[in-house]
């Protein structure tokens, strides 16, 4: 049996990753695939502003000598055809980045080792190319056949959040459905040549799923395959259910739900009704099989009704987790305890200048912020709380301009104007537009509030920041493009566990560090994941009763009680698990005392009882 049919046999082109990097932001991962899919590293693109898309399109076919035309924005459907032509110019990249890499690595040893350096200790490539590497004859020969069989890039996958789908016009025309935000994104993946996944992000947008039924990439062929996969993001088993379900009576499969810690992750945080990390990903452990039969059973049902090819047997469906994981026991802990397939590491990677996009003095401001300035802010147009550092320049412009008496931004982007309260055609709450009749109405009835409450009212209305241009501004600036318009600085929104990481790191070294071959973290006394979060999840309850100034009511306390009880049974959950584990041996004691003192701080919180 020759080489390259033996090593063909135990490797079948898996991923050769376990982690993947999920999207951040508008912009911090907008061209990652760019930077890391050649060594098999699978990362997620925002896809809703179509402006970056196109900037970056342009940015790339110049440095790269392409001949992708300019979108202008005055041609029909130009959001949908930027997204495309973006999405294809980034495929082009990255096969031709990894053609190079593994011509690279087949003919030099040394560049070969780095490469092997970077994989799963328990990796069946990593074994093979080991046995091949000590070989004499032949060498090169047979590593090339070897990465020809057994190498792939990592998937260029795409994010859509599913909420940001406005209404547009044109000449005070409301435009059909299909040109909305999201709608235009969602087209643009289905009309690009890649093969990869679509990630929905913030809940389920009936409309938008029912879209997806217009586009034959989404359906299975005959043999199972799914051209462009769907990926669900939620935070617990029942909303992956329902979403899983609705999706399957129209023929789609959803390959992956991708779990996020509610609480101890970046960007929007949706917090679960105390529902920690650990039990959720406990019940889709026991209950996968539940998903994966009554999707199965739905979506054959569909696909006989329509036509097309029928599956036999249930297609993959993996379960994937991300938010808060820091330490390579723990990064193995998730894949062996709850048998997930993949695990997220966003926020450390914002210290990897070769994988995400991020200006210096942001990226600075990251290294020297400790733990008490990454906070839960109120700076999301979307009323959703928002993960945040203090000090970024955004902020900062942001308090030279009240320091005028100005408030609000011009709104260039308006992807977030989905305010009806002033406008059919939507507002966006961070607007100068929104925020100067907000004011206004405020101060004509100054005199009815007390002090504290006109400032809180105020801070409610001014809090808000222009993420459009917020979160894209660090990619201009790190590529030195021209930014138009006001000034707004950068807002960034990285998870609370960055806190713990304080050094810019080379690619090769946080993937060693996620793999335990290699430690990048200075600070010892890190809390575990799971007691992390539970820290959060404590002082968000806290939070929400001391800062709450409306009325409370009977259903507003029941919420908190169920809060509060679903949390303390997340507290006896991790009692048993961590006793039963031979995971974190070495922190145990610790974890304990940890659990039992947020379980008095849980019990010590008075609820506010409503006479009835």
């Amino acid at each position: 049996m020759n080489n390259k049919k033996f090593y063909q046999n135990f490797m079948t082109k898996k991923p050769l990753h376990n982690f993947h990097i999920p999207v951040m932001g508008l912009a911090y991962t907008i061209d990652s695939p760019i930077r890391v899919a050649q060594y098999g590293i699978s990362s997620v693109i925002s896809i809703i502003d179509d402006e970056i898309l196109e900037k970056m399109k342009n940015f790339y076919n110049k440095k790269f000598n392409l001949d992708y035309f300019g979108i202008s924005a005055k041609t029909e459907d130009y959001r949908a055809k930027r997204v495309t032509a973006y999405l294809d110019m980034v495929d082009d990249i990255v096969n031709e980045k990894f053609e190079s890499f593994k011509h690279e690595i087949s003919r030099n040893k040394e560049a070969l080792k780095d490469f092997m350096a970077m994989l799963p200790n328990t990796s069946d490539l990593k074994n093979g190319l080991q046995n091949l590497i000590s070989q004499k004859d032949n060498w090169s020969a047979n590593i090339k056949n070897f990465i020809e069989s057994n190498l792939k890039p990592g998937s260029i996958d795409v994010n859509i959040m599913t909420k940001v789908d406005k209404d547009n016009y044109q000449n005070n025309e409301q435009l059909p459905v299909m040109f909305n935000d999201a709608h235009a994104s969602l087209r643009g993946f289905a009309k690009s040549k890649l093969s990869s996944s679509m990630v929905l992000s913030a809940g389920m947008n009936p409309r938008l799923y029912s879209y997806m039924e217009e586009f034959d990439d989404f359906f299975p062929d005959e043999n199972g395959n799914i051209k462009k996969k769907i990926i669900l993001k939620v935070s617990d088993f029942r909303s992956a259910m329902i979403q899983g379900n609705f999706l399957a009576k129209k023929g789609l499969w959803v390959s992956e739900y991708r779990i996020e810690s509610g609480l101890n992750c970046g960007g929007h945080a949706f917090a679960t009704e105390g529902m920690l990390l650990g039990p959720i990903m406990e019940e889709f452990k026991q209950k996968k099989n539940d998903l994966i039969q009554s999707a199965h059973s739905l979506m054959t049902a569909a696909l006989e009704q329509k036509g097309k090819p029928v599956i036999s047997r249930p297609l993959e469906m993996k379960i994937t987790v991300q938010g808060g994981v820091g330490t390579a026991e723990e990064h193995e802990f998730l894949l062996a305890n709850y048998s997930v397939d993949s695990v997220g590491w966003g926020s450390p990677f914002l210290l990897v200048p070769e994988a995400t996009s991020v200006d210096t003095e942001t990226r600075n401001l990251l290294l020297r912020s400790k733990e008490q300035d990454f906070y839960l802010s109120n700076i999301s147009p979307l009323g959703v709380p928002f993960n945040t550092v203090k000090g970024t320049s955004n902020e900062r412009l942001k308090h030279e301009k009240e320091a005028k008496g100005k408030y609000g931004s011009s709104c260039p982007k308006k992807l977030l104007a989905l305010s009806k309260e002033f406008s059919p055609e939507g507002t966006c709450t961070a607007s100068r537009k929104y925020q100067d009749i907000k004011l206004k109405e405020l101060y004509n009835h100054k005199e009815t509030f007390t002090e504290k409450e006109f400032n809180k009212r105020k801070s409610e209305i001014t809090d808000k920041a222009c993420l459009c241009v917020g979160l894209v501004n660090a990619a201009y600036m790190e590529q030195k493009l021209e930014i138009k318009g006001e000034k707004q600085g950068v807002v960034i929104c990285p998870g609370p566990n960055i806190a713990f990481f304080d050094k810019e790191v080379s690619l090769s070294e946080m993937v060693q560090h996620i793999y335990g071959n290699a430690n990048i973290l200075s600070n010892s006394q890190r809390p575990n994941m799971f007691i992390n979060e539970l820290k959060m999840y404590v002082d968000y309850l806290r939070k929400e009763i001391t800062g709450t100034t409306v009325q409370i009511t009977h259903s507003q306390t029941k919420k908190w009680n169920a809060f509060r009880k679903n949390v303390l049974e997340g507290i006896e959950y991790y009692h048993e698990l961590f006793k039963a584990s031979s995971f974190f041996s070495n922190g145990l004691s610790t974890i304990n005392l940890q659990l039992q003192e947020y379980k008095l701080q849980l019990i010590a919180i008075e609820i506010p009882q409503v006479e009835k």
